[in-house]
């Protein structure tokens, strides 16, 4: 709780003070300076939850839809610790303490979920920000889950790759020595943000794994195709 506190009185008000347009123009290494930033916040935030974060595989520069399973609202903190993209979520997140916050700073997409018209203007937004370089990021499951399985990939969140013509990265998040507190980290039956907040803050400290695999290319033969094979992907990797 006191590096928490700490964190939430220092690093907020310095990370306010530099995402902004002046920031968005310098590059230190290659990357924005509120892209650093960002990942620099998403990182500490994910040690002070105990994490020791791991990372395996190399995220692709540039325009690149990451497509990742989806256990609990700390995978978001855990793949901005490892590079910047805008994800789409679902709109309650930008409600949430803290990190509706940062998510909202760091470019989410917010879909209404059942709302065809949100629908539609979530995938011009990923379209527009594809094409202009950048990168998203989707949970292709369309929810969180227990942790003991890959859900199915809805296919239509794949749509605005193929239209951008840009590759889909497979992402798996695996958390405990061999992905073994998947279960852990999801959120338990009934329990909201704040009561999964406060319990993964008291858990005991943890590896966590980030696993950027082989990109999948997109073609013609479309957006089924790309979300089958980075699901099975996915699968294997959290196997290995």
């Amino acid at each position: 709780m006191p590096f928490l506190v700490l964190h939430l009185l220092v690093g907020l008000p310095v990370t306010l003070l530099l995402i902004n347009p002046l920031s968005a123009r310098i590059e230190l290494r290659g990357e924005r300076l509120d892209h650093r930033v960002i990942r620099l916040w998403s990182g500490t935030l994910m040690r002070i939850f105990g994490f020791r974060l791991r990372r395996y595989g190399t995220p692709l520069p540039g325009a690149v839809m990451f497509v990742a399973n989806h256990v609990s609202w700390i995978d978001i903190e855990l793949m901005h610790s490892q590079r910047m993209m805008g994800f789409v979520a679902k709109a309650e997140i930008a409600r949430w303490p803290l990190v509706g916050w940062v998510a909202s700073r760091g470019g989410t997409i917010y879909h209404h979920r059942g709302n065809n018209d949100s629908l539609h203007g979530v995938m011009h937004q990923m379209v527009q920000r594809l094409e202009q370089g950048l990168a998203v990021g989707v949970f292709p499951e369309g929810r969180t889950t227990r942790g003991d399985a890959i859900g199915t990939f809805h296919a239509r969140i794949f749509q605005p790759a193929v239209l951008a013509g840009v590759p889909a990265q497979p992402v798996a998040l695996k958390y405990g020595l061999r992905g073994n507190a998947q279960t852990i980290v999801a959120f338990g039956e009934r329990e909201n943000f704040v009561q999964n907040f406060l319990r993964l803050l008291g858990e005991p400290g943890r590896v966590a794994e980030v696993h950027f695999l082989e990109p999948v290319p997109a073609t013609d033969d479309g957006r089924r195709r790309m979300a089958g094979t980075c699901r099975d992907r996915i699968i294997a990797a959290m196997a290995g």
